[in-house]
């Protein structure tokens, strides 16, 4: 009869092993997920929102590599997830030049309601950059808001279960769901101007049609990232003024 015996050690290193193998490749898991998740974002909280909107231009239902969309715009999109500080909006659309005509702000502060998503009275600055503290005005896109032009309006989005109109990080998470129609206010030194929202559409995050200017009315473009949790795509939603 032989005499089997086991050593500690031994036994200790070999559950080492299979820990650490095991670590690995729930760590790989994770990576693959994290890069992929515009698309399954996509399909997750917006595909539905898309298919009964209004949305222009949307995201393929089908994921389908062309100059706008590829492989490397997914894995540069969960990267500056984790690198870029998108706190700042200026580094949302670094070659747009800020202050370039020397003008200054008529109104540098106002505030900024969607009534049928429980925003209410949100800060909006002209003149800062942090987007943690208030939405932005892109500089220089209007003096004044409610007058003729176009205010650009950034703000940040996050995964729609987490919508919180309280938080500046993730107040514009179910900024998918507006509708023709739906009424965006904006309050100027206590004065209210009501908008009503025309156009919904997904822009590349470099598209320059983003800061568009029309001046034969009062304009506001609103602008999230999408799809929801990324830097990958842009929102834009686009109101104008119907009522003071």
């Amino acid at each position: 009869m032989h005499r089997y015996s086991y050593k500690k050690g031994n036994l200790l290193m070999r559950k080492k092993k299979k820990f650490l193998g095991a670590l690995s490749v729930g760590a790989g898991v994770i990576m693959i997920l994290y890069f992929f998740f515009p698309l399954v974002s996509y399909h997750l909280y917006l595909s539905a929102a898309f298919a009964g909107n209004n949305i222009q231009a949307p995201l393929p239902q089908r994921f389908v590599l062309n100059g706008g969309s590829s492989i490397a715009g997914l894995f540069s999109s969960g990267i500056s997830n984790v690198t870029g500080n998108y706190k700042d909006a200026r580094n949302w659309f670094p070659q747009q030049r800020i202050g370039s005509d020397g003008s200054v702000q008529k109104v540098t502060e106002y505030e900024f309601s969607i009534p049928s998503q429980g925003i209410n009275g949100k800060k909006v600055s002209a003149v800062d950059f942090d987007l943690s503290k208030h939405l932005v005005q892109y500089f220089t896109t209007s003096k004044s808001p409610a007058e003729k032009g176009t205010s650009v309006i950034f703000g940040h989005s996050t995964l729609p279960q987490w919508f919180d109109p309280e938080n500046y990080m993730a107040i514009f998470a179910n900024l998918h769901l507006l509708k023709d129609g739906d009424e965006i206010v904006l309050t100027v030194n206590g004065r209210s101007y009501k908008y009503s929202v025309y156009s919904i559409s997904v822009m590349n995050s470099d598209d320059p049609n983003i800061f568009s200017q029309a001046y034969d009315n009062s304009y506001i473009t609103i602008v999230t990232c999408t799809p929801p949790g990324t830097t990958w795509k842009r929102l834009v939603v686009r109101a104008s003024l119907q009522e003071v």
